[in-house]
């Protein structure tokens, strides 16, 4: 199972590997029932609802999405987000029946600022206008938020969802929504796992310290400024993301290099557990520096080898199709196999 997705944890402002998308089924749907009533911001005391129907959600959708109260109140803490402006919740008879969220990225690139529209919609509600109705009030929220941030710039506004959703797909493409990039996740069942052959030899693998954190942020973006619609992320954002629950310090590696006293990240695979039973690979990268040598194979192959030791049964990750690095032909050989795909939908607006 993987993260909740509105610009949360794991995406790290680095391509998705991460939400679900403003509906499914919506634009096949028969009924003509109205919209539920007005939406309201999400607090924290919206919590446990916001929990059961984002889970709910993935569940229908085969998403692989899941996550706790604690958790999802982990999103309206990320840096450079106001819950009171960047989420809403439909509401009916006490229990939310759908939600949004938007973010807009720090970092602008190619002249265009990036952004993020997020949400889910109950499965018995769909086919009411939610799924329209989110996609309005977050493209009228990002639109603003952009012109903030950056003032005059187009807006590319992505959405995810699973290939297998053509009712979002249709709803997608209704309102200029084109797909623009596809993704998979892939699993380890870890029973009948073995390791594979003749792992790059380096020195013994590194745990993550926080007092490298820093470090390993420096390396991440570096790590991954050739790929796609990826920008760099803040420190404190990254420092968020490590300090959340899901994240598995024990279940993360390094690979460092000695002769590099204040830069020495070379490599890194960091972890979260989202779900009892497994363990999701967040983030695998290896710098420009000390690719070709096998750090990231290592790593991984390290970190599975720990996960099986210790009882869980399966690993998943999540990999760009395209990747530029080759990382997909890479979990295959660790025994990685395709279990699930997505699809990033993008359009570009004009500035508010």
């Amino acid at each position: 199972m993987t993260a909740p997705r509105p610009d949360g944890p794991r995406t790290v402002e680095s391509p998705p590997v991460e939400g679900a998308g403003p509906a499914g089924d919506e634009a096949r749907a028969t009924t003509t029932a109205e919209p539920a009533g007005a939406p309201r911001p999400i607090t924290t005391d919206d919590l446990e609802a916001w929990a059961v129907l984002h889970n709910l959600v993935g569940a229908y959708d085969d998403s692989g999405e899941v996550a706790n109260a604690v958790q999802m109140g982990e999103v309206l803490t990320i840096p450079g987000r106001d819950p009171e402006l960047d989420t809403l919740a439909w509401w009916e008879g006490g229990a939310m029946i759908a939600y949004s969220t938007v973010s807009v990225r720090e970092v602008a690139k190619d002249g265009v600022a990036k952004a993020h529209l997020d949400g889910g919609v109950h499965p018995d509600y769909r086919g009411r206008g939610l799924g329209r109705a989110i996609l309005a009030a977050g493209e009228q929220r990002v639109r603003r938020l952009a012109a903030e941030r950056h003032p005059g710039l187009p807006v590319q506004i992505d959405l995810w969802n699973t290939l297998t959703n053509t009712g979002f797909q249709e709803l997608a493409g209704e309102h200029g929504y084109a797909a623009a990039r596809y993704f998979m996740d892939m699993r380890i069942e870890l029973g009948a796992w073995t390791p594979p052959e003749s792992p790059a030899a380096i020195a013994d693998p590194v745990r993550i310290d926080p007092v490298l954190s820093p470090q390993v942020h420096r390396a991440h973006l570096d790590a991954f400024r050739d790929h796609w619609n990826f920008t760099p992320g803040s420190l404190e954002k990254w420092q968020h993301f490590v300090a959340g629950s899901a994240f598995r310090p024990e279940f993360s590696r390094l690979a460092l290099d000695p002769e590099e006293a204040g830069d020495p990240v070379d490599a890194y695979v960091l972890s979260e557990e989202w779900e009892a039973g497994e363990i999701y690979v967040a983030l695998v990268g290896t710098r420009r520096r000390a690719r070709g040598r096998g750090l990231a194979s290592t790593l991984l192959t390290d970190v599975v080898r720990q996960a099986k030791a210790a009882g869980y049964e399966r690993i998943e990750l999540g990999v760009d199709s395209d990747s530029p690095t080759g990382a997909v032909g890479l979990y295959e050989r660790i025994g990685f196999r395709p279990i699930r795909r997505s699809v990033e939908y993008s359009r570009v607006v004009e500035p508010a």
